[in-house]
């Protein structure tokens, strides 16, 4: 993928933890893209699915309410945006079995261990 595609794109970040989320943002803004919208939870994020399909969604695996495999549950078993949207975990989980079981579900891209930083973003997205 070509950076200017990713800069305009549309970003979900799921994210519990304010200061995470904040930097999150602030990393995805460091890298060009500015179409970010942030929700606290899977539940959340499931609401705002509802109407709207962004192009791709940076996801918390640990989040109180509605956890990261509880929404990719919902996420596929309710068809949100169909194929459209591409999904990156982003979390602080060094679990093998985690990322063994975020790859089963479709969409997943990228399994990205907190900090997020600009490189690992573009990789992620060139790797696409």
């Amino acid at each position: 993928m070509t950076e200017q595609a990713y800069l305009t794109s549309n970003v979900l970040l799921v994210e519990d933890d304010e200061i995470a989320s904040f930097i999150s943002s602030n990393v995805l803004k460091s890298v060009g893209i500015v179409n970010i919208s942030a929700v606290e939870n899977g539940l959340q994020a499931c609401s705002f699915l509802e109407n709207n399909c962004p192009d791709y969604i940076f996801l918390d695996l640990s989040m109180p309410v509605m956890d990261g495999f509880e929404f990719l549950e919902a996420y596929q078993k309710n068809g949100y945006c169909a194929n459209h949207t591409k999904i990156i975990i982003l979390t602080s989980s060094i679990r093998p079995s985690d990322k063994e079981k975020a790859s089963e579900y479709n969409n997943i891209i990228g399994y990205i261990e907190k900090p997020l930083d600009a490189e690992k973003v573009k990789n992620v997205l060139a790797n696409m």
